[in-house]
This record gives structure tokens, C-alpha cells and sequence, in this order.
């Protein structure tokens, strides 16, 4: 088991090397298309730099806790591992064309909100026996809540019947987290530390994903909205709503770590 142990340090260490040096010749490769004066393009550097070093603290974190925390927060790296790579990528479709990167933007929704909403089943199966309704049902209310909004600012649907289905998604999640199960298991059987940690995620469920249905609505349904102004608000929503919500998670896990040992 020990030498297991070693072997997933020394692996997940070798890919936080990688990680940074991919980062690296990205980020070298993409900074001459900056320009000066462009707030947005300035906005999806920080974001991107941001994200990066999010996922190599995750995943140092990981192989320091360990144990039965492991899992929750490599995939906080993973969640900010997608996102930094597709921030790159966002960040050159604006300088390169003006334009906002809603393809990007939807395709790295649709790989991190879901890893996101499994980290409430993930706290909680680390500290209490959950069942996988919990897994499931958030699962569904992710794509439930993406994939119409998707279809709606495409095109393949009506934008106001994307935006309903989106929000009925959305709502589903809250009930889930507020009132569902999963919000009785951390009320009966999570410490305190897991308590805070998932009030803080469920409120930034809440107020930090009310950003999205708001700017879609702006942008789309109540005659258009500056596509600068949006993506600012749209990155800066995603240091909350990715990066915060795996230090939320840190900080569960370092408190129950300490508070076992």
C-alpha cells in the first residue's frame, strides 16, 4: 500500500510538471496577441494563469491530504486543469476575432459544472455513507441546465424555451442541495468543517451561477448586451464558481484532516 501511495505521488507530481510546462509554451506562444488597451483579452490571461496555478495547489493538496480526500480534490484539478486550457484557447478567439468564444465557453461548462456538482457527493460520501441517487440526480440537473442553454445561444433552439428548460436544470439543482438529500446528509451526519465548506458551495451555486442565466437573458433576450462587458463578467463569475469552489473543498478537507489526526 505504501509503495502504491508513492507511486500515485510521484504521478500526479510528474503531471503538475507537465501541466506547467504545457501551460508555459501556451501561454509564450499566445501573450504577443495581446493588445494594449484590451481589458477583455487582459481578463482571460488572469483567469487562465489563475486556473493553472488553482490546479497545480489542487494537486499538491491531493498528495499531501490524501486518504479519503483524494479523489475530491483532484478532480478541484481537473475541474481547473479543462478550464485553464480552454480559457487559452477563449482568450485567443477574442483577440484574433472580437468575438465571444461561446463554443469554448459551453464546451468547458459541459465537462467542469458537471465535476463540480459530483464534489457535493463526493464531500459527502467522505465522511458518510451516501447513496448514489445523490451522483445521479445532480448529474442530470447539470445537463439538463447546459445542454438547452447550448442549443439556445446556437441557434438549434428557440432561446427563450433554451432559457426556461436551463432554468428548470437549475432549479432542480438548488432543491437538490438545499432541501434534498444531499443537504440532510450534511445537516445529520457532516462535521462542522464539511458543514461550512458546503454551505459555501451551495450558496456559490447559487449566487455565483446566477451570473450565467442573467448574462444569457441580457445578451439574448432583452435586446443584445455588450460582448466585452459580458465576457468580463463571465471570467471573473468563473474564478468564484471554479477555483473558490475547490478551496472550499481544500478547506474541508485540511480541517477534518487535522481534526482526525
Amino acid at each position: 500500500m505504501l509503495k502504491l501511495n508513492s507511486l500515485v505521488k510521484k504521478g500526479a507530481a510528474v503531471l503538475a510538471l507537465a501541466f506547467l510546462s504545457q501551460v508555459t509554451i501556451a501561454a509564450s506562444g499566445d501573450s504577443a496577441m495581446l493588445e494594449s488597451g484590451d481589458f477583455v483579452g487582459y481578463s482571460f490571461w488572469l483567469i487562465s494563469m489563475a486556473l493553472a496555478a488553482a490546479t497545480v495547489f489542487f494537486l499538491m493538496e491531493s498528495m499531501r491530504i490524501g486518504g479519503k480526500w483524494a479523489t475530491s480534490l483532484t478532480v478541484s484539478a481537473l475541474v481547473t486543469f479543462i478550464a485553464a486550457f480552454h480559457y487559452f484557447y477563449m482568450r485567443e478567439v477574442w483577440v484574433s476575432t472580437g468575438t465571444s468564444p461561446t463554443d469554448f465557453r459551453y464546451i468547458d461548462w459541459l465537462l467542469t459544472v458537471p465535476l463540480l456538482m459530483i464534489e457535493f457527493y463526493l464531500i459527502l460520501a467522505a465522511i458518510a455513507n451516501v447513496s448514489g441517487g445523490i451522483f445521479w440526480r445532480l448529474l442530470v440537473g447539470t445537463l439538463v441546465m447546459l445542454v438547452p442553454g447550448y442549443m439556445g445561444e446556437a441557434g438549434m433552439l428557440n432561446t427563450t424555451v433554451g432559457f426556461v428548460i436551463g432554468m428548470l436544470g437549475w432549479a432542480y439543482i438548488l432543491y437538490e442541495i438545499f432541501a434534498g438529500e444531499a443537504s440532510k446528509v450534511a445537516a445529520s451526519q457532516a462535521p462542522a468543517a464539511v458543514q461550512k465548506s458546503y454551505t459555501l458551495m451551495k450558496w456559490t451555486v447559487s449566487v455565483g451561477w446566477a451570473i450565467y442565466p442573467i448574462g444569457y437573458f441580457l445578451g439574448y433576450l432583452a435586446g443584445g448586451a455588450d460582448a466585452g462587458t459580458l465576457n468580463i463578467v463571465y471570467n471573473l463569475a468563473d474564478v468564484l464558481n471554479k477555483i473558490a469552489f475547490g478551496v472550499f473543498i481544500w478547506y474541508a478537507a485540511n480541517e477534518d484532516t487535522k481534526a482526525s489526526a
